[in-house]
């Protein structure tokens, strides 16, 4: 028996995921960025504070986006000023990612943005709750885990 649209899960969370995408749109367009900018820049930053000037590859697996897609974006944080990719002195095939002075005035000024909109999107569900769910919908392969219960 077919489920109604109000209880078929895959519908809901479409519904939900486009809900949160408008909201991180309307916080992120006045800072001149599209959400996979957003988070390409913001990773870079985070990996650059930790130390790490990832190469496009780590980048992408870091952000869980595709390779290519990936290259294309970084381009246009390039051209926007956002990010340098210098070539990696043990591979000179590879480019190594750093955040300009630019990015790097950016990035957390967008982080807190999205937070914050995060914060208010995710309010009617505790974090201790969502945060358990929305990690096992991710990473289904991650298994039984004390990070990742399973019911």
């Amino acid at each position: 028996m077919p489920l109604s649209p109000g209880e078929s899960p895959g519908l809901l969370l479409w519904h939900a995921t486009l809900r949160w995408q408008r909201d991180l749109a309307a916080v992120l367009t006045p800072l001149g960025l599209t959400h996979v900018q957003f988070v390409l820049l913001a990773c870079t930053w985070w990996l650059n504070s930790q130390g790490e000037h990832p190469n496009q590859l780590a980048l992408a697996r870091q952000a869980g986006t595709d390779v290519k897609m990936t290259s294309q974006v970084l381009r246009t944080l390039e051209q926007k000023g956002l990010i340098e990719r210098d070539v990696d002195p043990a591979d000179t095939r590879a480019k190594r990612l750093r955040v300009t002075d630019a990015g790097a005035d950016l990035a957390p000024r967008a982080v807190a943005a999205v937070e914050l909109a995060d914060a208010r999107f995710f309010q009617p569900v505790p974090l201790a709750e969502a945060v358990p769910l929305l990690r096992r919908l991710a990473h289904p392969e991650a298994g039984t885990s004390p990070s990742t219960p399973r019911s």
